[in-house]
């Protein structure tokens, strides 16, 4: 399908490392339009717990985000790839996602419906090295996906980076080609 959207939320500080990698392998079988914010990139600033979405659509901060509502309010698939930082996502895309703060404020304060509550796709694909371990970043990036309405996304994971680099990680690479097939059948 021409017209899916794929919205990749982006979390690594590096344009060619090892999350990009799979990201490569994953966008090689995906059909469609993609989108990728790239979270060390793109100047959005953290939730700050202002509360002005408690009463008004939308949030006050006017940055970077700005984007990201839009393509993530029309998105099919979405996509949370990272680095495990100390078993975490990291801090940079944390930022980002706090920002959908704004949506549970519409439904929980406002009783209006979230443009985010219709069924979508999605994939988690994390890489890492070190001895830290995947569990808390994929709780975290299920939580955040539930958000935009993913409710059992595709998981793909290159977590020997230090000894094997994702780019030479043939089943985290062949698990992301797959995601990548998977979610296009999915929307066609």
């Amino acid at each position: 399908d021409n017209d899916m959207l794929t919205v990749i939320l982006n979390g690594s500080p590096h344009a060619r490392g090892d999350t990009a990698q799979l990201i490569a392998a994953l966008r090689s079988e995906l059909p469609g339009q993609v989108e990728e914010v790239r979270a060390y990139s793109n100047d959005i600033a953290p939730c700050n717990d202002c509360r002005w979405c408690r009463t008004h659509i939308g949030c006050v901060r006017r940055d970077g985000m700005q984007r990201v509502y839009e393509l993530l309010e029309r998105a099919d698939n979405v996509v949370v790839a990272s680095p495990v930082y100390y078993s975490e996502l990291t801090g940079r895309l944390l930022d980002l996602m706090s920002r959908l703060q704004t949506y549970y404020s519409r439904t929980r304060f406002m009783g209006a419906k979230s443009p985010l509550s219709r069924p979508r796709h999605g994939a988690i694909l994390l890489v890492g090295g070190g001895d830290g371990e995947p569990d808390t970043a994929l709780t975290t990036a299920r939580r955040l996906l539930h958000c935009v309405g993913v409710s059992e996304p595709e998981c793909a994971m290159s977590l020997r980076t230090d000894e094997l680099p994702a780019a030479q990680d043939e089943p985290a690479l062949a698990a992301a080609r797959d995601i990548g097939r998977k979610l296009g059948e999915q929307c066609g």
